[in-house]
């Protein structure tokens, strides 16, 4: 079978490396004049160095996503610490801690005071069995009711549910959360180790994946966009959901988005033993260390769109300097926004993701946006790629029983 996969992000790359592998050929378009959609590095002119547009944190229960990795022979391209740590920082108090989770699936680690979260006690992590409970209609907030007031709440399950939805937890829904969690958190350290790409998004995600099909026969034509849908051709559809619903008149898709914001300071520092901290009170998030670049992310940045982004560089580096006592003098910056990065990941809008499989036999979608039961993470593009490349080779009038 002869396939066009449109998109060359991360969802198209993994359609495209499935079918490949499958023995199919595969023609792959992407309308930008480079791969790798919001997962990319670029050589940036003014800080005359290599950066990503974004910083992606995985962990090892992302299976999808490993497995894509083993595949196009990446795997070693990740870093990260050996052990399931998350150190975090709090800006305003200057309180500093790190979640320590154990490796096997027994959370033992809940019964010390030193390896759990501060001014937190064994019977606070119950409120994860809130989450195991909550309905799609619920939020993150109103599923775990009182618990928002703890500090439970506000040092662990806000910030890295901001980061997994990219919304805010009073309109995220609380479903792709819980499934976030069974498969890493729950599942216990050793499928929360966390890793993230050693030299670039590029060097992992994009180009050994476009080197591994050019050497089996796919074709990568890039700056190409297609602009209608060749009939009775077998296609993935890996764009974004305003492009796809373009393409196909009367599908149903996400109508509305937040934003991420990422900095990249040209600044060396110590990047401590995880090489990554979460910051909690300012606007400063996430900060990764890498290569002479200390990098912050910013998620579910639409309530910030009105300042500067001058401004924000300079009161997010008045934060680094505050928690990491770095020198006062702001360095070499870039400021990075995704405007459309991600659905809203509210009840309302998760309910408008398509399914992989679309009203023509022939094509089927792939993206973040779709219906993974995941939020949009590098995890859910890959999954929904996999689960495009088998839609096809399946019919759903002819699948394996």
């Amino acid at each position: 079978m002869s396939v066009h996969v449109i998109g060359a992000g991360l969802s198209g790359l993994a359609a495209a490396c499935q079918l490949t592998e499958l023995g199919h050929h595969v023609v792959v378009f992407e309308a930008a004049n480079h791969a790798g959609g919001r997962a990319r590095s670029y050589f940036d002119k003014h800080l005359d160095c290599r950066i990503d547009n974004g910083n992606h944190l995985i962990l090892s229960g992302n299976i999808s996503t490993l497995s894509y990795l083993h595949r196009i022979g990446a795997r070693r391209s990740l870093s990260g610490p050996n052990e399931p740590i998350f150190p975090f920082r709090n800006i305003e108090t200057g309180e500093s801690w790190t979640l320590r989770l154990n490796q096997g699936s027994f959370p033992w680690w809940m019964f010390f005071r030193s390896r759990r979260v501060p001014g937190t006690g064994l019977l606070h992590y119950k409120a994860l069995l809130k989450l195991r409970s909550a309905g799609k209609a619920e939020n993150i907030a109103s599923a775990l009711g009182g618990t928002v007031h703890g500090p439970l709440y506000h040092k662990l399950l806000k910030p890295l549910a901001i980061a997994a939805l990219n919304t805010m937890p009073e309109k995220a829904a609380a479903a792709p959360l819980k499934t976030v969690l069974s498969e890493t958190l729950e599942r216990g350290g050793y499928a929360s180790l966390p890793r993230w790409a050693r030299l670039g998004l590029s060097e992992t995600f994009i180009d050994p994946a476009i080197d591994w099909l050019r050497a089996r026969g796919a074709e990568i034509h890039l700056g190409e966009r297609v602009t209608e849908l060749t009939h009775g051709q077998a296609t993935v559809l890996a764009v974004p959901p305003w492009v796809a619903a373009d393409l196909l008149p009367g599908l149903t898709v996400p109508t509305e988005f937040e934003s991420i914001c990422n900095l990249h300071f040209k600044y060396s520092m110590d990047p401590g033993e995880a090489g990554f901290w979460g910051l909690i009170g300012g606007l400063a998030e996430w900060v990764f260390v890498r290569n002479g670049i200390v990098s912050v992310t910013i998620s579910a940045a639409n309530r910030y769109l009105e300042i500067d982004t001058d401004v924000i560089a300079q009161r997010v580096w008045a934060e680094l300097t505050k928690a990491f006592a770095l020198s006062p003098e702001t360095p070499p910056y870039r400021v990075l926004w995704e405007k459309r990065a991600t659905m809203v990941s509210s009840p309302e809008q998760m309910a408008r993701r398509p399914a992989t499989r679309t009203h023509n036999p022939n094509v089927v979608l792939a993206g973040d946006w779709t219906d993974t039961g995941l939020p949009a993470t590098i995890e859910g593009a890959i999954r929904s790629g996999n689960a495009a490349a088998m839609a096809l080779i399946h019919p759903a009038d002819d699948r394996p029983t």
